[in-house]
């Protein structure tokens, strides 16, 4: 086993919610996403990569073309405070996305489509009618998949969570990666004396964060756009994908370096899981 600390950044893109009030179902409405995707980036050097978007992002704010844009204003805390593919400029965007292909980085993702999530809940309320969907059940269950077999070759791992809401759980977040990695070695006859700490950081404070959410982003613009340029520029980034959901395979399917995931890949995705239109 190596002794070396690893450094892994979590986040999500899209959101866990299925339900609205009175049990009207959200998927696909404004506002609420098609697919929840939890991502991950392993980091090799996370001094250069933060120092390389400080200097990215204090050389954006002092061009003279980005004076007058919003989103580089302090006050409305978005470019000028970190980066963040959602609200950043196309131009800014390409520039990040062209920095991070140059980092040590390595990224991992696992998809599930919510209407296939909400089909396991409808069927599971048959047997279990007294059960309640809970929306942080569905991450963490993505959190044990993206890390099952991450948590035993090194000596420690560091791993920082992007924060959700205002509620603190990183106890539940430390079941949920202390069960994967239990399972998974049991699994495989392995043994670990690994350890790992947990942090929940806001994207400002880790450059890392920023770093998994333009890769989130990416992934995302295919899952619920059908768009893929993006995804493919960044593809020598990715490690792997885990589309969970996609029946083609028992167990889903893993994209990765020697089968890269495209538009044209995913539009025979079987409709009765939500492909993208």
């Amino acid at each position: 086993m190596v002794s070396e600390a690893v450094c892994y950044c979590v986040d999500e893109a899209g959101d866990p919610t299925i339900w609205g009030r009175r049990g009207k179902v959200l998927i696909g409405c404004e506002g609420c996403s098609n697919y929840l995707i939890l991502g991950s980036v392993k980091i090799g050097n996370l001094a250069t990569l933060s120092h390389s978007l400080e200097s990215l992002r204090k050389e954006l704010l002092s061009d003279p073309y980005f004076k007058k844009v919003p989103s580089m204003q302090p006050e409305n805390r978005k470019t000028a405070v970190c980066f963040h593919a959602k609200d950043d400029l196309p131009e800014v965007r390409r520039d990040v996305f062209s920095l991070l292909l140059k980092q040590d980085i390595e990224f991992h993702a696992v998809v599930r489509c919510k209407r296939k999530a909400m089909q396991i809940v409808t069927d599971f309320l048959i047997m279990n009618p007294d059960y309640r969907y809970n929306v942080n059940q569905f991450y963490d269950d993505l959190v044990r998949r993206l890390f099952g077999d991450k948590l035993h070759r090194h000596g420690h791992y560091d791993i920082t969570f992007a924060v959700r809401g205002s509620s603190n759980r990183t106890q539940a977040l430390r079941q949920a990666l202390e069960s994967a990695r239990k399972k998974y070695c049991k699994a495989h006859g392995i043994g670990y004396s690994s350890t790992f700490t947990i942090n929940a950081m806001e994207p400002k404070d880790h450059a890392g964060l920023q770093a998994v959410d333009y890769l989130l982003w990416s992934l995302q613009r295919l899952y619920e756009k059908g768009e893929d340029r993006f995804l493919e520029m960044m593809w020598p980034k990715f490690h792997c994908v885990w589309d969970c959901d996609d029946a083609r395979e028992k167990e889903g399917i893993l994209y990765n370096a020697e089968k890269p995931l495209t538009a044209a890949i995913l539009a025979e995705r079987p409709a009765n899981i939500g492909s993208p239109e």
